[in-house]
C-alpha cells in the first residue's frame, strides 16, 4: 500500500492518503467501488471531508489551433466528520455511480488513448488538499460494443479516439465534452468518405448514436461533413441484426446530401432533446441532420463478414500502446495520468 503524503495546505506532518479502486473496468452508469485508506500524521486531525473527482483529458479546438486540459466531470463526497489520530490507519469504503456519458477508455482490455482519472480530495481544518490520483478504466456498454463490433465486421477500422470540449446541439448531452471515435472507411465507402466519427451519448433508457462523415469532394466541389443521429434501447442488444442496422445508418449518412443553411436541426420527435441546431458542428460548411427511429435501415443484405471492431481496436490500440498516441500501456497509465493532471488541481472549480 503506497500512501501519498498531503504536503500542500496541510503541512509536512499532515495525513497520508491512498485510494484503491476495486479491480476491473467499469461500464458507463455502473458502480465504481473501492476504499480510501488514510494514515495519520504527526498530530491528531479532524477529517472534515473526503471527496472523489472524476477527471478527463479533454481537447478544445479554436480557430487558430487546439489545446488540452483536465476537466472535472463529476464529484462525490464519500466520507468525513471524524477524528484521525496521530499515525492511526483508517479506511473508508465507497460505492458511487459513474455518469452514463462517461467515455469508454478500453475495448476488450485494449486502451483507446482516453485518459481518465479518479482524484481524492481531503479537507482537514478548513484546508483542502487534492492528493491521490488513480487511473480509471471504462469498458463499453453492451449496445456500444454491439455497434462497434458491427462496424468492424462491415470493414471499418479503428483510427483514434479523443474527448472534445463542447456540446452537440439537439441532443441530451449532459457532460461538458463528448467522445469521438474516428474510424477509417470500409472499402465499399472509401470512395465517398475520408473517415467516420462516432459518438455515444448514453442514458439510463438507451443510447443516442451520432455519426459524422467527412465526405470526399468531387472534381469541382470541396468535401462536406454529413451528420446524423439514431437512438436505440439498451434492451435492443440481442434483438437486432446489428450488421444490417449499422450499415443502414452508414448508407443514410453518406447517401443523403447535406442540408445547407443555419436553420438545420435534428428534426422531429427528439426523445432526448436539449436544444437545437448543430452546437459544435455549426462551424462546418454544411451538415445533414435528421432524427431516425431506431428500427430504421435494417433491410440491407450481403454485408462483408469479418472480424469485429474489437479485433480492429486490438490491432489499432496495440499501436497506441507502443507510443503512437502516448504509450498508454498498463504499466504507464499511472505515470501518464499523474503527469498529465499534475498542476491542474484547480481545474473545474472548487465545490463549496
Amino acid at each position: 500500500m503506497v500512501f501519498k503524503r498531503l504536503l500542500g495546505a496541510m503541512g509536512a506532518g499532515g495525513p497520508s492518503v491512498d485510494t484503491v479502486l476495486d479491480g476491473g473496468a467499469v461500464a458507463p452508469g455502473g458502480i465504481l467501488s473501492g476504499q480510501v485508506h488514510l494514515q495519520g500524521g504527526s498530530a491528531d486531525v479532524e477529517i472534515e471531508h473526503i471527496g472523489l473527482e472524476l477527471i478527463a483529458r479533454v481537447e478544445a479546438e479554436y480557430e487558430d489551433g487546439e489545446s488540452e486540459g483536465a476537466v472535472v466531470f463529476e464529484r462525490f463526497t464519500v466520507g468525513g466528520g471524524f477524528r484521525l489520530a496521530e499515525q492511526e490507519r483508517h479506511s473508508v469504503p465507497f460505492s458511487v455511480s459513474l455518469p452514463w456519458e462517461t467515455p469508454v477508455s478500453e475495448l476488450y482490455g485494449q486502451p483507446l488513448g482516453i485518459v481518465l482519472g479518479v482524484r481524492t480530495e481531503l479537507a482537514v481544518a478548513g484546508a483542502r488538499d487534492k492528493g491521490d490520483l488513480d487511473p480509471l478504466a471504462v469498458r463499453p456498454l453492451p449496445v456500444q460494443e454491439a455497434v462497434l463490433e458491427a462496424l468492424g465486421q462491415l470493414g471499418f477500422g479503428f483510427k483514434s479516439a479523443d474527448l472534445e470540449h463542447g456540446h452537440i446541439g439537439g441532443t441530451g448531452q449532459q457532460l461538458p465534452f463528448y467522445q469521438e471515435i474516428e474510424l477509417t472507411p470500409a472499402p465499399q465507402y472509401a470512395h465517398v468518405v475520408n473517415e467516420i466519427e462516432l459518438t455515444f451519448l448514453a442514458t439510463p433508457a438507451g443510447m443516442e448514436i451520432v455519426l459524422e462523415a467527412d465526405k470526399r469532394g468531387g472534381l469541382f466541389e470541396s468535401g462536406q461533413d454529413a451528420l446524423t443521429r439514431f437512438t436505440v434501447s439498451h434492451h435492443d442488444v440481442g434483438a437486432r441484426d446489428w450488421n444490417s442496422e449499422v450499415d443502414g445508418w452508414i448508407r443514410q449518412l453518406v447517401e443523403h446530401r447535406a442540408s445547407y443553411g443555419s436553420h438545420a436541426t435534428y428534426g422531429h420527435a427528439d426523445p432526448y432533446a436539449a436544444g437545437s441546431g448543430y452546437g459544435h458542428h455549426s462551424a462546418h460548411g454544411s451538415g445533414h441532420a435528421s432524427d431516425h427511429e431506431s428500427g430504421h435501415g435494417s433491410g440491407h443484405e450481403g454485408h462483408r463478414s469479418g472480424p469485429g471492431l474489437g479485433t480492429a481496436v486490438a490491432a489499432g490500440a496495440a499501436g497506441l500502446a507502443v507510443g503512437v498516441v502516448g504509450g498508454l500501456v498498463a504499466a504507464e497509465v499511472v505515470d501518464e495520468v499523474g503527469d498529465f493532471f499534475e498542476g491542474d488541481d484547480d481545474e473545474g472549480g472548487e465545490e463549496d
